[in-house]
């Protein structure tokens, strides 16, 4: 078949019945990928407090600890796309697995703290695998007519991923006595939180031998008979399954493979759109949001709540962080993109400004005054909430529709890597600037989200119910 072969669309094809409760567990596997890349971020917040002592280091090593994660990340996202063109979308997750499962043994068991940097990159390197592969295998898999329910999954998994892992290190912190460098079973608590990651990484390799590979990527290689058993899994039972494969043959030959060189505009080196793209995802980063996830314990403590006490909230704001993505997933479609992000952006300034009062109050025996330690413990939840609504969805649709066809890919790895690179600058300076002066920080976060206002008012063109050929 040519590019010019005249294939006629299948249209909305949905999943028989009986096909779909298969279908969902097939995704359901798949985003375990995406629950792994949530825990492992998250999960280092209860092991941090720990890990200063433990190697007696300062803020600025400790962040430098925490945020060489990120690195990985980086590396892991760039080169996933091209790993899984070669061997496939689930030998890709296998290798995803057993990278999280080293990590986790090795961050467990470290010899000292440049061995648990190392073991960190590793685990980063696994968390950029699944941010890529789990969502690009779905939407593979996925019918179309339930394409954009399923595709949900993965920021389901991620946010229910940061949750039980708040969980499991409360969990572990009360068996230890409230002592995060409490023994249990010979290792100290600290360690338990950061190697119990050996369970569901364990099930994420197990599931994904239970799963079929993509149909697309089986056309790509020639292996269309197998090709054809998978899609009669996952469609309807009435698709013409050869006329089926022909149309994702034909689909693939006709795909335009964008590069750096496609972004290039006549000022500014990259065209408009792309500096939207770059600054809708660095500005969900600098509001300060993984501060609530990689420091909350310590961020409590260090006004004088109880490491229990502290370790409980990091996992109430979890749960309401998966309380805001529910009601962003059902929103985003009806309210649009844009009225979601300037509500977020609005109540994520408000609740930055509550923050950044409450914490200039002087501490008395060391810990805040009653009524500015209730204010800031609501308004960090409230700023979770307004988040999770908003920017933590919103900005993934944008950057999934906003790009035109013959740009979209490239475009969204270097939006990417602005994030990931946003990420790794409030992670690794936020030890050192709450030293400095923690009330300044959270001013600083609360200006980015002020700032964001004009920025989506300007420049960002709402995306709802356009098609993406209309993109340009």
């Amino acid at each position: 078949m040519t590019d010019t072969a005249q294939v006629p669309p299948s249209g909305g094809r949905a999943a028989s019945p009986e096909h779909l409760g298969h279908v969902i567990f097939i995704t359901a596997a798949a985003a375990m990928g995406g629950f792994l890349f949530g825990y492992d971020s998250s999960v280092i917040n209860g092991a941090v407090e720990a890990i200063r002592s433990r190697y007696d280091i300062g803020s600025a090593a400790l962040a430098q600890v925490i945020a060489i994660a990120l690195i990985g990340c980086a590396i892991g996202a760039a080169t996933a796309g091209r790993i899984a063109d070669r061997i496939g979308r689930i030998r890709c997750m296998q290798i995803s697995a057993g990278l999280f499962t080293i990590s986790a043994v090795g961050s467990a068991l470290p010899f000292d703290i440049y061995d648990l940097a190392a073991w960190r990159i590793i685990g980063g390197f696994a968390i950029g695998m699944a941010s890529v592969i789990g969502p690009a295998y779905i939407a593979e898999v996925s019918p179309a007519a339930y394409r954009g329910r399923l595709g949900s999954f993965q920021q389901a998994a991620i946010v229910i991923g940061i949750a039980v892992s708040q969980l499991v290190n409360f969990g572990i912190l009360q068996l230890a006595d409230g002592d995060q460098r409490g023994k249990l079973l010979g290792l100290e608590a600290w360690q338990w939180m950061l190697g119990v990651m050996v369970v569901p990484a364990l099930l994420y390799g197990l599931l994904s031998l239970a799963i079929p590979e993509s149909p697309r990527y089986l056309i790509s290689v020639g292996k269309v008979d197998r090709a054809k058993k998978v899609l009669a899994e996952v469609e309807n039972k009435d698709v013409d399954l050869d006329a089926r494969v022909a149309e994702i043959d034909h689909a693939m030959r006709r795909e335009h493979k964008s590069t750096f060189k496609d972004l290039k505009g006549s000022r500014f080196y990259f065209l408009p759109i792309v500096w939207v793209g770059i600054g809708l995802s660095m500005f969900q980063q600098l509001v300060g949001i993984n501060v609530a996830f990689y420091y909350s314990a310590t961020l409590w403590q260090s006004v004088g709540i109880n490491p229990s006490s502290s370790f409980f909230y990091s996992f109430t704001t979890s749960i309401v962080n998966i309380i805001g993505t529910v009601i962003a997933m059902v929103l985003v479609d009806k309210a649009g993109r844009k009225p979601l992000a300037l509500v977020g952006s609005s109540g994520m300034a408000v609740a930055l400004a509550f923050e950044a009062w409450a914490f200039s109050a002087p501490l008395v025996n060391g810990k805040l005054p009653a009524t500015e330690g209730t204010v800031a413990l609501i308004a960090a939840h409230v700023f979770v909430l307004f988040f999770a609504l908003s920017w933590g969805v919103v900005v993934w649709v944008f950057l999934g529709e906003m790009f035109p066809n013959r740009i979209r890919a490239a475009a969204l790895g270097v939006a990417a890597s602005a994030q990931w690179i946003a990420n790794w600058a409030i992670t690794a300076s936020f030890p050192s600037l709450a030293d400095w002066n923690l009330s300044g920080t959270y001013v600083i976060y609360a200006c980015f989200a002020v700032l964001s206002i004009p920025f989506v008012l300007l420049f960002v063109k709402e995306t709802k119910g356009r098609t993406l050929e209309e993109m340009g």
